[in-house]
């Protein structure tokens, strides 16, 4: 590991990697950034080293996550810490061709990296066979969970056989993720390394009141002022992402967008592009931009603030990894006093608010209902505010939650 430039492990580590090595189920509470892949990927790797199988290679361990991004990032860590191991790792997920999967899995692997759709896909065309995992991973659970997978999950469960090794691993533990782990660890080793729910000690949190329409001006002014050079921008919709990118385009600094909605080269590029700095800014929805790995992400900003309080915590996590500072900057308007409240209810304290003089909210705007899975407001005859240029697009959206597809 002192190739990775690894010297001291992390507490989570320190934790984890004796716990599986004496074969114990574990059920971990880990927020991201605090080096959980490793935690679980060199005692998986050192286990399989130990017990060496003769014959043809057969998939022995599977590594569950939410996307697909996850999915390449965590197969990438595998492959760089076994480099020396001579295991072989696939990585599977939607959005691209099952072809180039399938042949590597005919090729033979021993670990196998997946999104629950993509790997219940080869399962039906017996591209794969699970009969033979011998450890069994479920990596950002409580996001499979909100993405609607436990479905899937327990689907994946069946092609397992009974006699295994479970690691969970979760940012948080809401009920749900605890009725999951009931049914699926034995007598589980449980850590935390930090509080639950508790966000990074080092996530410096503002927030700015401003009107609902000015929220793009608001945002280029403060990229423009603070010369901030790498924001990862959360938005709650594809639609509100694009439009986001857009706005700042035009405000003159170089944005993209990643969602579910665009293609699997598409957002590889995106991001791409933002870590080598050829785009400033990446505005992103909840799901694409969970588990993205970004080293030294300075800002990140909530553009419009999630339903879920938990999400909050998830995206302010992306910067302050790693033991690295990092600035949370929300830009709210009087629709999302609600989530806010229930954001600080869960911290158990205030985020600290202010105002950008010209930018102070107008005290004529009255708050209109946020329609979940649109995130937008509906229309209304008689508006009883609308500044001049705001975009209304949104509030004609149609209200309903789909499913998060295990492809996204």
């Amino acid at each position: 590991m002192r190739e990775q430039g690894y010297t001291i492990p992390t507490p989570v580590q320190v934790r984890a990697i004796p716990s599986i090595l004496s074969g114990h189920d574990l059920m971990a509470a880990a927020q991201t950034g605090t080096g959980k892949t490793a935690g679980f990927a060199l005692p998986l790797l050192q286990r399989l080293m130990q017990q060496p199988l003769k014959g043809r290679r057969v998939v022995r361990a599977l590594i569950l996550v939410p996307t697909r991004e996850l999915a390449a990032q965590v197969d990438q860590s595998v492959r760089v810490y076994g480099a020396h191991s001579g295991l072989r790792s696939a990585v599977i997920f939607g959005g691209v061709g099952m072809q180039p999967q399938i042949e590597a899995l005919r090729r033979g692997v021993d670990i196998v990296v997946a999104t629950p759709g993509r790997l219940l896909d080869h399962a039906g065309q017996r591209t794969i066979d699970l009969s033979r995992v011998e450890i069994l991973v479920l990596d950002e659970a409580d996001r499979m969970l909100d993405m609607g997978f436990l479905r899937d999950i327990k689907r994946v469960l069946g092609l397992l056989p009974a006699r295994r090794q479970n690691l969970l691993f979760s940012a948080t533990f809401p009920d749900e993720i605890v009725a999951l782990a009931h049914g699926l660890l034995d007598r589980p080793e449980r850590l935390e390394v930090a509080p639950r729910n508790s966000t990074a000690d080092r996530v410096e949190q503002l927030i700015y009141r401003v009107d609902r329409e000015r929220k793009a001006e608001l945002l280029a002014e403060l990229i423009h002022r603070g010369g901030w050079s790498q924001v990862l921008v959360f938005t709650r919709t594809k639609h509100g992402a694009n439009r986001l990118a857009e706005k700042l385009e035009r405000a003159g600094i170089s944005a993209g967008a990643i969602h579910g909605n665009k293609s699997q080269s598409a957002r590889t590029k995106a991001l791409a592009d933002f870590k080598s700095g050829r785009l400033r800014v990446l505005a992103a929805t909840e799901i694409a931009a969970r588990g993205l790995d970004i080293d030294g992400l300075p800002h990140v900003v909530n553009y419009e603030l999630p339903f879920v309080p938990e999400d909050y915590i998830h995206r302010i996590g992306r910067t302050a990894r790693a033991g690295a500072s990092g600035a949370a900057v929300s830009l709210v308007c009087v629709d999302e006093d609600k989530l806010l409240r229930d954001i600080e209810r869960l911290l158990r304290q205030s985020v600290p608010s202010q105002l950008l003089p010209g930018f102070e909210p107008d005290p004529r705007i009255r708050a209109e209902p946020i329609i979940r899975g649109g995130g937008g407001h509906p229309a209304r005859s008689k508006p009883a505010h609308v500044p001049r240029g705001g975009d209304r697009s949104s509030r004609h959206r149609r209200a309903g939650s789909k499913r998060q597809s295990g492809h996204a």
